[in-house]
């Protein structure tokens, strides 16, 4: 009894100690510290939310949407948050997955990070923000997550907007595509922090990448209370997202249409073909008006992650790379295009321009015979009838002759190089300063390049010149690489005469791009002056109100005097009714429309010639310049000029269409769109 006793008291003692101590503690968390948990409680049920603002819209120079918004049900998973789980999320990611009906294999994918290894689908973005598995979800579907959070949690599913492309695969390297901010980038760029709401995407390429700061806006922002399962009980304080603003360009949307369906055509009917390209610009103000590229792509596949295969399509030389726009990136030799330089530069140079030239079937330098094409013989000719009829032999002459006065292969202390040092004021040989990400220089060989060439490939070609091209599995083309590298080897520091021949006609080592050549000849046709092209007219306000309107810089004027212009205008006016692309424009109204160009074929070794036309219309006065490059066309005249041919016909509507009716013009008059249009929400 008394043991009893002792242990009833000491039951006693120990309940009492223990009330004491949750007294103490209660009195500690609800007096002492009451205050610091009250606000602990409050900030756990408080979220900052930042909301994403709509992208502003691209628009054509008439207003009509190039690149514009949809909304549409979007379901993100916080991946953080389900790390964060005892079973990593896999429950939750198994119900997501029956209700979306999406296999839970691909979610996974969906929400991995990409990195080294990694196949797409994956996540790009910061590892912080939301990651979007599905775009476009049935209502229903959305409202099963939304109203059982317990068994989502870290799910949500909101409206978005994302990226609608009314025109499909039109001008797609032009506007360029959206991925998800990185968490590098972040980080390292400037203001974008401040700017991003966790789910907006940023412009990778295009003018999505070159005015994205821009499209984006600025995220608003709002403060809201939630329950233990994160779903929002009141809004404690809200800020409006701020649009981005619209992006207005001078790209004309039929003339775009016009200029993508003669490329598909060209492409068709030159099957071995591995790109084209075809610039519009206007000669007046140096603004784009149309822009394609081929092989090209729906850029519709990034829409809510692209998939593996597209992504490494995208990429893929098999493809062609569809991604790179031969037009701005693309580098070839120009051919015969490249003589209103070289013709420039004779008459600068010294050359009467209304003198007598010599056109034998060939020319020999050093020994070695230069043949016209097709061992054309013409006599005693002008330089206006040497445009016309494209006689190389004329050109040659001029650029070997200049080279002999520059000192031959014992260059002076001072060398004029009049026709390399021409090409540059014309703006070849460096970017155009296109208001596009990815462009390239070209080329323009000189002896200082020659000289630098040599310096950072001696080692290499003289080890070549010992050992061969052992790997090489044609062993012709390996024999005649290797005698190549030798004489690199041996005298690679000489800038050869065959080497200033073969640049007077813009062959050999000469690269321009097709942007380039169409803003020399805007230059050479228009006042004089070398302009950076531009693809953005204006930047709008989301009430339409101007913002800024984009300026196009002049960055150069040619040497040329407004004689010389005129008399190779005039030249050139005749190509296509009496020159080398007369048979491809045969039948095409002139009394209507009349129109100049130069044809251009240019050898590429290895593989067919290059196919270019560069173009001008009205031929008196010129107001658009088009440009059109075919990889492995054949002649100029044979693939390039037939498809400028159908691009003037599709702008001033001349000739019938595929469907037997007469074609409505693109552009009526011929002539760009030169007020701003009115932005109405429609567009946007």
């Amino acid at each position: 009894m008394t043991r009893l006793r002792g242990r009833l008291l000491v039951l006693q003692v120990l309940v009492i100690a223990m009330i004491v101590v949750l007294v103490v503690r209660l009195w500690q968390v609800q007096v002492v510290q009451g205050s610091r948990f009250v606000t602990v409680a409050t900030e756990t049920r408080t979220r900052e939310v930042r909301v994403p603002a709509l992208r502003g819209a691209i628009l054509d120079s008439s207003g009509r949407p190039l690149v514009r918004n949809r909304t549409t049900l979007v379901v993100s998973v916080d991946r953080g948050r389900l790390e964060r789980m005892p079973d990593g999320g896999d429950a939750v990611l198994r119900r997501l997955s029956t209700v979306l009906k999406v296999p839970l294999s691909k979610l996974k994918q969906e929400i991995r990070a990409c990195g080294p290894g990694i196949s797409r689908p994956c996540w790009p973005g910061s590892p912080y923000t939301p990651i979007p598995v599905a775009n476009n979800v049935n209502p229903r579907a959305a409202l099963q997550i939304l109203e059982r959070q317990e068994d989502f949690p870290g799910v949500t599913a909101d409206i978005q907007a994302i990226r609608d492309y009314p025109n499909g695969k039109d001008a797609a390297q032009l506007l360029g595509y959206l991925q998800p901010v990185t968490q590098s980038e972040l980080e390292k760029r400037e203001g974008l922090k401040a700017n991003y709401s966790g789910v907006d995407l940023t412009g990778r390429d295009g003018l999505e990448r070159t005015y994205d700061s821009a499209l984006r806006g600025t995220p608003g922002l709002r403060n809201v209370q939630v329950d233990r399962m994160g779903k929002v009980i009141a809004v404690n304080q809200q800020s409006d997202a701020a649009p981005g603003d619209i992006l207005v360009t001078s790209i004309d949307a039929n003339v775009q249409r016009v200029v993508e369906k003669s490329l598909d055509q060209a492409m068709r009917e030159v099957p071995n073909s591995d790109g084209a390209a075809g610039v519009v610009l206007d000669v007046k103000t140096g603004r784009v008006i149309a822009m394609a590229s081929r092989p090209t792509y729906d850029p519709r596949v990034w829409t809510g992650g692209i998939a593996e295969k597209d992504y490494r399509r995208l990429l893929s030389d098999k493809s062609g790379k569809p991604l790179v726009s031969r037009a701005i990136a693309g580098e070839y030799a120009p051919g015969s295009t490249f003589k209103i330089s070289s013709a420039s530069a004779m008459v600068a140079d010294g050359e009467p321009l209304h003198g007598t030239y010599q056109c034998p079937s060939s020319y020999n330098v050093e020994g070695r015979s230069y043949p016209n094409a097709g061992g054309m013989s013409l006599g005693a000719i002008s330089l206006h009838e040497a445009l016309v009829k494209s006689c190389d032999t004329v050109f040659y002459k001029a650029g070997y002759e200049e080279w002999l006065r520059d000192g031959g292969k014992t260059p002076k202390a001072k060398v004029k190089e009049p026709m390399p040092t021409m090409a540059k004021a014309y703006g070849f040989g460096k970017r155009t300063g296109i208001d596009l990400p990815g462009e390239s220089a070209g080329r323009i060989p000189t002896r200082a390049w020659k000289l630098d060439l040599y310096n950072s490939t001696k080692s290499e070609m003289c080890k070549r010149a010992k050992i061969g091209y052992p790997d090489m599995k044609d062993q012709s083309r390996a024999a005649f690489a290797k005698r190549l590298a030798n004489e690199n080897c041996l005298e690679g520091m000489i800038f050869h005469a065959y080497e200033a021949v073969n640049l007077s006609i813009g062959q050999g080592d000469v690269l321009v791009t097709p942007l380039q050549l169409a803003r020399a000849y805007a230059a050479l046709l228009g006042d004089g002056n070398v302009r950076s092209p531009r693809v953005g007219w204006a930047l709008m306000r989301p009430d339409g109100t101007l913002k800024q309107e984009i300026p196009v810089p002049i960055v150069g004027h040619l040497p040329v005097n407004d004689e010389t212009r005129t008399y190779i205008r005039k030249a050139l006016s005749e190509v296509p009714s009496d020159g080398t692309a007369a048979g491809a424009f045969r039948g095409f109204p002139m009394n209507i429309v009349k129109v100049g160009g130069k044809t251009g074929t240019a050898e590429v070794y290895g593989k067919e010639d290059t196919s270019w036309f560069a173009s001008f219309a009205p031929a008196g006065n010129p107001r658009l310049v088009t440009v059109v490059m075919v990889a492995q066309g054949g002649f100029g005249a044979s693939t390039a000029a037939p498809a400028v041919r159908r691009i003037w016909e599709g702008i001033f509507g001349l000739g019938k269409g595929d469907d037997g009716k007469p074609l409505k013009p693109a552009l009526p008059d011929g002539k760009p769109v030169t007020r701003l249009p009115a932005i109405s929400r429609e567009t946007q």
